[in-house]
C-alpha cells in the first residue's frame, strides 16, 4: 500500500491524534479506520449504545468497554470450558 501526505490543519491533527490515543491506536490506524468507516451505517451495537445512552445516560468509556469485552471473553470461554468437560 502506498502513503500519502494529508495537510489539515494544526488543530485537526491534535483533535484525530487525541481521538486515536483514547482508541489505543496510532494515527495511521485511526486514519485507516475512519477511512473504512466513512459513510457506512450505524452497526446494531453502535444503535444499542446509542439507545442506551438516550434511554439512560450510559456512555462507557474506551477503557470500560474493553474492561467488559474482556469479561465478556472470560465469561464465554469458562462457559465453553464447562461444555467441553462435560462432553468429554
Amino acid at each position: 500500500m502506498l502513503d500519502a501526505d494529508i495537510r489539515v490543519p494544526a488543530e485537526a491533527k491534535a483533535a484525530l491524534t487525541a481521538l486515536a490515543a483514547a482508541e489505543g491506536l496510532s494515527l495511521r490506524a485511526c486514519l485507516i479506520r475512519l477511512a473504512g468507516t466513512a459513510g457506512m451505517p450505524p452497526t446494531s451495537a453502535e444503535r444499542a449504545c446509542e439507545a442506551l445512552h438516550a434511554w439512560n445516560g450510559y456512555a462507557p468509556t474506551t477503557a470500560e468497554q474493553r474492561a467488559l469485552d474482556r469479561e465478556l471473553d472470560r465469561r464465554l470461554a469458562a462457559h465453553e470450558a464447562q461444555g467441553s468437560a462435560r462432553a468429554g
